[in-house]
């Protein structure tokens, strides 16, 4: 299975008043798993539709090994498999019988079929299950057979919407490993997530917010662009201190995570931590329950959106 390169250069597209994508280019080498992190409404879907050719942008293009999305959309898809939110598998199917329908879709010659699916199922560990209907599967092995049948082509490019959410976590670690060995064999994937440590499993990422990109490199040279502290709050009651601190801090820049609380600060919002630190002492909470931590992906998201 061969990768492919996907060049992304000044795309725009809106629908109505609302710009879904401003002037996004991106390059995205042969071979890399690539991150989208972004929350909805950020433009991931509407970048992701563009590049299958299933729509087209108003300006701009892809390019997709040298081939034009917009131009020649029939030899795009070839090279392509694409997973939605909400993949249509066929419920009343059995697994083989859904793998075997999208095969028929894709035109993969039935002397090939045989090899494929066999493979496919294996790959995917769903050949104990290739009686059993697709209405009557768990959610992780669903998002198992939709992977299965959108791989029956051997497609070069693999464009990946939130394909784990939702998911039980044992089934979500299953499906990222099942990725992994994709990438191990050459496959390009674009995957968009709202889960950080999926992005931080990936080559390389981008963040996109409003339409536009924020930033694009490796987690490394994303997180050095973080310029700022991270304070960890221990407490008993997340929920509650977080409401408290909301009066000095605001919400975007606080997460609670169990017993603790998480603040950011930028280099340029020294007001805003004294003023934090007050609060706490007001509350009764010393600098001894004050820590702070390394960024991670989500930390440096938050700081370039407060730089504007």
């Amino acid at each position: 299975m061969n990768g492919a390169s996907v060049s992304i250069r000044d795309l725009k597209k809106s629908y109505g008043r609302v710009q879904a994508l401003d002037s996004v280019s991106l390059e995205i080498n042969s071979g890399e798993m690539f991150a989208l992190i972004g929350p909805d409404g950020a433009g991931k879907t509407t970048l992701m539709r563009i590049i299958c050719s299933l729509i087209d942008p108003d300006e701009g293009d892809v390019e997709i090994n040298g081939i034009s999305v917009k131009n020649e959309p029939s030899r795009v898809r070839e090279m392509i498999g694409y997973m939605p939110q909400r993949f249509s598998l066929y419920p009343d199917l059995t697994v083989m019988e859904n793998i075997r329908f999208f095969a028929d879709i894709f035109n993969v010659p039935r002397v090939k079929q045989r090899e494929s699916v066999s493979r496919l199922l294996s790959f995917s560990r769903l050949d104990r299950f290739v009686n059993r209907k697709a209405g009557e599967l768990s959610g992780g092995m669903k998002q198992k057979l939709a992977l299965s049948c959108v791989l029956i082509h051997s497609p070069g490019l693999l464009v990946l919407d939130e394909p784990t959410t939702g998911v039980d976590p044992v089934s979500r670690r299953e499906f990222l490993e099942m990725l992994d060995e994709l990438r191990r064999i050459g496959t390009t994937i674009i995957l968009s997530t709202p889960y950080m440590n999926e992005a931080e499993m990936c080559d390389r990422g981008a963040f996109i917010y409003r339409g536009g990109i924020l930033a694009a490199g490796t987690v490394g040279e994303l997180n050095d662009l973080f310029d700022g502290t991270v304070l960890e709050i221990a407490t008993s009651d997340g929920a509650r201190l977080a409401g408290r601190i909301k009066r000095v801090v605001p919400s975007r820049y606080i997460q609670v995570l169990g017993d603790r609380v998480k603040v950011v600060v930028s280099s340029g919002q020294q007001g805003m931590r004294d003023s934090l630190m007050e609060e706490l002492s007001h509350l009764g909470i010393g600098e001894d329950r004050v820590r702070e931590v390394e960024p991670n992906l989500e930390d440096t998201f938050v700081y370039l959106l407060s730089r504007g």
